[in-house]
């Protein structure tokens, strides 16, 4: 990590030198260091007032979900989802990070039965009855970003498409369990990884989820399958998404023409959850669900 003088204004902000503010809290990141865990930059540890306002952003987003929730049908159009959210971004004074960013053409994204992610909302796209779907909402207000996503089960599924909904949810709060400070991030894949095999799944590999907060994409990267390396360490302050991208078949995907949605290689069904947490002195938060 970066070193400053014992007296210099301690990077945190707090205005006090650092030797009296985070010389030891580095000098803890160092011994972590040396035993071989990656450490995020400075600027990736969030203050008080930075995870209040990422608190505020994941409120708003766990609202607009719970309103979708309430509306989510049969023939209802993905367009229609897209306009519930944007709309009811705005009335809580917020921006929906996805417009625009890097192209993106909508305010959410949804992903149906065998699309992995980023699915674009459409007026032609209308749910049917049997539908698994996920729609992923990230908020930003005041500057602070909050994201999450969740499968909605339309109507009549199948049992095989009720099972991985349920296995990816629960494979989602397992990784949430196992959070711990000054662990391992690696955790998470590890965790995630054998319990969905178990159930004949696989974890997709080509996506990740993220460190979140002041932007839309940080660091650390969150892989959801196993890894035997240690990974970043899990530090106070730390705010990232879990996202387990499960599916029914070979974790292998495509990338569609419109060059944002993902599909599963096989056409097999696919199924996603995510929060948006944070690491306490004494264990995990959700922020956004």
């Amino acid at each position: 990590m970066k070193k400053i003088s014992r007296n210099d204004s301690c990077w945190c902000g707090s205005g006090r030198k650092y030797k009296s503010c985070h010389l030891a809290f580095d000098e803890k990141l160092d011994e972590y260091e040396e035993r071989g865990y990656m450490i995020i930059p400075h600027d990736n540890i969030k203050n008080e007032a930075q995870i209040e306002g990422i608190r505020k952003s994941g409120v708003a987003t766990t609202e607009i979900l719970d309103i979708v929730a309430s509306n989510i049908k049969v023939g209802m159009s993905t367009e229609e989802i897209n306009t519930i959210v944007h709309e009811e971004t705005l009335k809580r004074g917020g921006i929906p990070a996805p417009l625009g960013y890097m192209g993106f053409p909508k305010s959410t994204c949804t992903s149906r039965n065998n699309v992995v992610c980023h699915g674009i909302p459409c007026d032609k796209e209308v749910i049917q009855d049997g539908d698994i779907i996920n729609v992923d909402v990230t908020t930003i207000i005041n500057g602070y970003h909050a994201d999450a996503s969740r499968m909605f089960m339309i109507g009549n599924v199948s049992p095989e498409a009720k099972k991985i909904v349920e296995v990816t949810k629960e494979a989602l709060d397992r990784a949430f369990m196992a959070l711990a400070p000054y662990g391992d991030l690696n955790e998470v894949g590890r965790t995630i990884d054998p319990f969905v095999q178990s159930h004949g799944y696989s974890v997709v590999r080509a996506l990740c989820g993220h460190g979140i907060g002041t932007e839309f994409h940080e660091e650390p990267q969150v892989d959801h399958y196993s890894s035997p390396n240690k990974g970043y360490l899990l530090i106070p302050g730390m705010t990232f998404t879990i996202e387990p991208m499960i599916n029914e078949g070979v974790f292998d995907v495509d990338i569609l023409e419109d060059k944002w949605t993902v599909m599963t290689k096989d056409r097999k069904l696919s199924a996603q959850w995510e929060y948006t947490v944070l690491i306490t002195e004494t264990g995990a938060e959700i922020l956004a669900k």
